[in-house]
């Protein structure tokens, strides 16, 4: 099998010749650009180039240009190869978007319309979308080669937070090649790919590797300026060559001289032969450790979690003084929300770690992807694991309450629990996190609900912590949640305090819905009676919600903590 040598860059290398950061439009505008980086990179050596559409999508350029850049850009692209035996890739880059699955059906059919067989679907952090798209051209474009290739990190993660090698092989099931390009210069690429061989050897003429040339710097308040390392890239290309694989080439940084230098060398029969050992050390701790809440959770005893919001200032006394007196009443676990209804508390990872070191509790702190991209939540995950913490609950996140500023969202809730599944298998092994998610119990239409929770069990998820429960409907729906869920759930308890108190959570707070019923029995009470109605109202609820239940997520209301002590303590007493 001839090995396919790509071109490089094509984005890069158009912006820095012209100063211009929108290169697919180039197609249409400046056609004598696009065709001259085609010639340049044909005439160092390649046998493969891609079409200049990398960016071509309703999501990217206006909708009424896609179709005419992707005609334009094939056209040029077959004047530069002319009567040469050099392939043309129709080349579709990434689609983040909700939509993303017709659109890159669109694209392929597009494409097929105007003779293209060969298509290169690249910078990808994900798959399932372009599944469609992949399995309408293998069905319907005879010998046709789809090529799959996946950016991501150093360490093998994906925007998306997903595993480098889980994508490898299911891309392989439904494309020809599949691979790795963009994010990462020479050397991680080479680290990467040859970790995945190193059990998989026999997949070499399938992988492509096109890695960026280096990492991007700063020159001038511009981004994106690569070195000038040829002769570097050149090496670390060819180290990639001689693995075996099917397909190299450049992403980002390269240009025409970096891929002309490496084909010299592969032409004058030099080979840069790789040690296939010494495999990168994972880490982890240096000793297995059974996770306190899910070993409790097994012996089936019911246990108590209970909430704490950290300081909206740097003044930690009341919820030291807090979770210290929720300890003594028997609670088995502090949960710490992260920054919830999008106000920005202390961290709650740096607040559970001081709450563990110095008061001997189990802790519980959420992680929403609102606030974090892949790297800061990794980084979280490795700092709390070393400070022994190994529970998590992650959430999407309350939205900001300004449509301008949508949070870094590089993941959803599902897509997170899947991160750290994968990070408990290759980082955390010895320590893993027990995955804790949110179940909505007061969702309107609870089988949607249901159905996205079975999901989150499927991607990782150990322990559903549930909205508070106020009617008999929601118990209904906690018992099908129970039958229906292969996890542990703890049911979700808030104690009212007030008629005022009951109207803000029924208008104010998402996925809480108290009935009228229990509304009015606040109504023109004092403080010391209202108090009383809430504790027994949310006993009584504790009491049926019991029976379908591992335990209970208790809430604080307004700060009321010997209150709610005092509800553990019936709770421990008679339910758990």
């Amino acid at each position: 099998m001839e090995t396919i040598f790509f071109d490089g860059a094509f984005g890069t290398y158009y912006s820095s010749l012209y100063n211009d950061q929108n290169c697919e439009k180039a197609s249409i505008e400046h056609p004598e650009r696009v065709l001259g980086i085609h010639q340049e990179y044909i005439n160092a050596g390649v046998n493969a180039i891609k079409t200049n559409t990398f960016g071509a999508n309703r999501f990217s350029e206006n909708p009424s240009d896609v179709d005419k850049i992707i005609e334009a850009s094939f056209s040029i692209a077959q004047k530069a190869v002319g009567e040469r035996n050099i392939r043309i890739f129709a080349d579709i880059g990434y689609i983040n978007d909700e939509d993303s699955e017709e659109e890159y059906l669109r694209i392929a059919r597009k494409f097929s319309e105007i003779g293209a067989k060969d298509f290169l679907f690249e910078t990808l952090a994900e798959i399932k979308p372009l599944l469609k798209a992949v399995n309408w051209v293998k069905e319907n474009i005879q010998d046709s080669t789809v090529i799959i290739s996946f950016a991501c990190d150093q360490n093998g993660y994906t925007r998306k937070g997903l595993y480098y090698q889980d994508l490898i092989k299911k891309a392989l099931e439904v494309g020809d090649y599949t691979g790795l390009n963009c994010l990462c210069g020479p050397y991680h690429t080479f680290q990467l790919i040859k970790e995945f061989l190193h059990k998989n050897s026999y997949l070499a003429q399938r992988l492509i590797a096109m890695p960026n040339s280096s990492y991007p710097s700063y020159q001038n308040g511009r981004l994106f300026v690569y070195r000038d390392n040829k002769e570097y890239f050149a090496e670390r290309l060819l180290e990639l060559y001689s693995l075996g694989l099917g397909a190299v080439g450049g992403c980002c940084g390269s240009t025409p001289d970096h891929i002309k230098l490496f084909i010299d060398k592969v032409q004058k029969g030099e080979r840069n032969y790789p040690v296939m050992d010494n495999q990168p050390v994972r880490l982890s701790n240096t000793k297995n450790i059974s996770n306190p809440l899910l070993s409790v959770l097994k012996t089936g005893k019911k246990i108590i979690a209970c909430e704490l919001d950290s300081p909206l200032d740097a003044n930690i006394d009341f919820m030291l003084t807090s979770a210290d007196n929720l300890k003594d009443a028997g609670v088995d676990i502090i949960t710490i929300a992260d920054s919830p209804l999008a106000r920005a508390h202390a961290d709650s990872f740096i607040i559970a770690a001081k709450l563990k070191r110095e008061l001997n509790i189990e802790v519980l702190p959420h992680l929403s992807c609102r606030d974090r991209n892949h790297i800061g939540i990794k980084a979280t995950l490795l700092g709390a694991n070393i400070e022994n913490i190994n529970n998590v609950l992650a959430v999407t996140g309350d939205p900001i309450n300004d449509s301008k500023k949508k949070g870094a969202f590089d993941f959803n809730s599902f897509t997170l629990i899947e991160y750290i599944k994968k990070l408990n298998e290759q980082v955390f092994s010895n320590n893993p996190f027990a995955i804790c998610g949110a179940l909505n119990i007061n969702s309107p239409n609870f089988d949607v609900e249901l159905s996205r929770a079975k999901r989150k069990t499927e991607n990782g998820l150990k322990v559903f912590l549930t909205q508070p429960i106020y009617s008999p409907e929601g118990i209904e729906k906690l018992k099908k949640a129970k039958e229906n869920l292969d996890a542990y759930i703890l049911a979700g308890i808030m104690p009212i305090v007030s008629y005022k108190n009951a109207m803000f959570l029924n208008n104010e707070v998402y996925g809480i819905d108290i009935p009228k019923k229990i509304t009015d029995e606040f109504k023109d009470k004092n403080k010391e009676e209202a108090v009383e109605i809430g504790s027994n109202i949310a006993f009584d609820t504790a009491e049926e919600a019991s029976p379908y239940c591992n335990g209970f997520y208790i809430m604080i209301p307004l700060k009321k903590i010997n209150m709610i002590c005092e509800l553990i303590k019936k709770i421990k007493n008679n339910l758990a």
